[in-house]
């Protein structure tokens, strides 16, 4: 009994001086061990570094022939002659069509007869005014006569050369609208003839990027027709009015076509180079938190999280670019933020690439 009664008084004296120290330590030590073992958050970030990045604007359009006519008929006649191939490439100047001419080539003979009549009879009347033979009337009628008959031939000329309709520029000759022997007016459709190199595309960007578009400035064009190929183009022509409609702006830009694989009317996607930076600093946009006196990240120093103001530049899309606050080798929270406050013990544990996976 004796022995019992000193192992039970010894167990009890233990456990009353174990609650003694905890005591003496006080309710905060549990908790300060709770907040710090909570202060530990487990986080992604990214590890800066340079790259290149680009900000741009898409847009849609379409082309259109750089030049477009439908050749016609300056005078009425029947066709005697068709000199082309439908839908092949012609030069400037080339033959197209021929009128029957034989009217007109008689016009013109007649008119050359008279014409030399009437330069007799001035030389004549310039001999016999010069011997006094004749008055200045007769000489200044004669005069008259042969400026007549010189502009006479030139218009039976010209009506002549009508007779022959020639393409007024380089380009491709459509599907013609009429045929061999058929008589023609003025006014009909022939055919016709379109410049495919290089093409126009037109399109429409918001107003807000006025400032930016200028002539010269590069564009890419993707046709639906042809998924994946990539045309680089130049802007040229810029509507110096807004639509007050759509509030958009009217952008006409030209795009090489050698091989002419594009064809007017072709729906395409259109992206505008806005700016370009070869250096840059890019962050994932997660990592960007708003407040009320701009933007900031949380950085880790010394496996601490620490709040930084930065300052943005250009975006794309899920990226954008650090200008101030931050430099090359810094370590930037992407995800785990809302659990963070400054000088939170931090734990990464996965590096989000700046771009699209991991690396």
């Amino acid at each position: 009994m004796p022995g019992r009664c000193f192992i039970s008084c010894t167990i009890t004296a233990a456990v009353f001086a174990a609650i003694l120290v905890l005591a003496a330590a006080g309710p905060g030590a549990g908790r300060a061990q709770a907040q710090s073992k909570a202060r530990i958050v487990a986080v992604e970030a990214v590890t800066l570094a340079s790259e290149s990045l680009v900000e741009s604007v898409l847009s849609i359009g379409d082309f259109v022939a750089n030049e477009a006519i439908t050749i016609r008929p300056e005078v009425d006649g029947r066709i005697i002659e068709i000199s082309f191939q439908e839908g092949q490439p012609v030069t400037r100047g080339q033959l197209l069509f021929r009128l029957d001419a034989t009217i007109y080539q008689a016009q013109l003979r007649q008119a050359e007869a008279r014409l030399n009549l009437s330069r007799h009879n001035y030389d004549r009347a310039v001999k016999m005014n010069q011997k006094g033979h004749s008055s200045g009337e007769i000489l200044d009628r004669a005069l008259s006569e042969k400026r007549i008959d010189e502009a006479n031939v030139e218009v039976n000329k010209a009506r002549l050369q009508k007779m022959r309709i020639v393409a007024p520029f380089a380009g491709t000759i459509g599907l013609r609208q009429v045929s061999l022997g058929e008589f023609v007016e003025a006014k009909n459709g022939l055919v016709t003839l379109v410049s495919l190199d290089p093409l126009k595309v037109e399109f429409r960007l918001p107003e807000r990027y006025y400032r930016i578009i200028r002539n010269g400035g590069t564009i890419s064009a993707e046709p639906d027709a042809l998924p994946g190929e990539i045309f680089e183009g130049q802007i040229y022509a810029i509507s110096p009015v807004i639509d007050i409609n759509g509030r958009s702006i009217a952008v006409k830009a030209k795009v090489a076509n050698p091989e002419r694989r594009l064809r007017p009317g072709m729906f395409t996607r259109i992206l505008l180079l806005v700016d370009q930076r070869n250096d840059a600093l890019v962050v994932p946009e997660s990592a960007i938190m708003q407040r009320g006196d701009g933007q900031f990240v949380y950085r880790i120093q010394d496996d601490k999280a620490v709040l930084t103001k930065v300052s943005l530049g250009l975006r794309q899309t899920g990226r954008v670019e650090v200008v101030a606050g931050l430099s090359k080798g810094d370590t930037v929270i992407t995800a785990g933020q809302i659990k963070l406050r400054p000088g939170y013990r931090v734990k990464v544990v996965d590096y989000a690439a700046p771009g699209p996976g991991k690396q």
